[in-house]
């Protein structure tokens, strides 16, 4: 049976504030969770129904009732396992392969998705501006499907970062040249902007390199692309 402790610190780690005070986020459901316990992240508290007991048993799960876990859950089909893991210390590095940078990007579902993206293009950091949105957030780490555990992430001031950086720097743009065409760095960063407004203007004035997806379209919609789509094909274009 769940204490009312632990009831209160897993609710509480929805909110962004009470996981930097904690050092804490949550993970549920198997395959994410799993993923997370066969990582470098260490495990603070792990929750099971007790049907799910033998097969995460040697981390010694407190195991809980399906009503609990419905309880806690912010799945809309709660499943088995919830987690709790220590956030890592993670400092930027120094440069060396594909770096990717976002300027903003508020949805959950695109980070998470990007995140995803750079673990399967060998991206070696992503750095976040300050306000992107936290990539501890539940809905990011479920997007993620595990990738979290494998990509160094960085929140910092984009726009200092970007100006002591002597990599060449790569902007996604609606008027750029085509990436298609372009010459395309091994060792680079490249910088995705907001869904709605793209990459700021003061970071754009940062950028050495101006790219764009060419668009084959006749007609005048779709205005842009998803921002987690443009960093698929770009990163593809980059590792080609």
């Amino acid at each position: 049976m769940l204490s009312k402790n632990e009831h209160k610190l897993i609710t509480s780690l929805r909110q962004k504030k009470y996981r930097i005070q904690h050092q804490l986020f949550v993970a549920e459901g198997i395959k994410v969770v799993n993923e997370f316990l066969n990582s470098n992240l260490l495990l603070e508290k792990l929750f099971c129904v007790e049907d799910y007991y033998q097969s995460i048993s040697k981390y010694k799960p407190k195991i809980i009732s399906e009503k609990e876990l419905l309880k806690l859950s912010n799945l809309s089909t709660p499943n088995k396992v919830i987690g709790i893991f220590k956030i890592p210390k993670v400092s930027i590095t120094k440069p060396t392969g594909l770096i990717v940078a976002l300027d903003v990007v508020n949805d959950p579902g695109n980070l998470g998705t990007i995140i995803r993206l750079c673990d399967w293009f060998g991206v070696t950091q992503l750095v976040c501006s300050k306000d992107t949105v936290d990539c501890y957030n539940s809905k990011v780490v479920q997007a993620t499907m595990g990738s979290l555990a494998r990509i160094p992430i960085v929140y910092t001031d984009l726009k200092e970062y970007l100006k002591n950086s002597n990599l060449p720097i790569y902007g996604a743009v609606m008027d750029g040249k085509n990436a298609h065409s372009s010459t395309l760095k091994k060792e680079a960063i490249l910088v995705m902007g907001n869904e709605s407004n793209g990459i700021s203007s003061e970071i754009e004035k940062l950028i050495s390199h101006k790219i764009t997806i060419p668009k084959f379209s006749k007609t005048n919609t779709p205005e842009s692309l998803n921002v987690a789509t443009a960093t698929a094909i770009l990163l593809n274009e980059f590792k080609r």
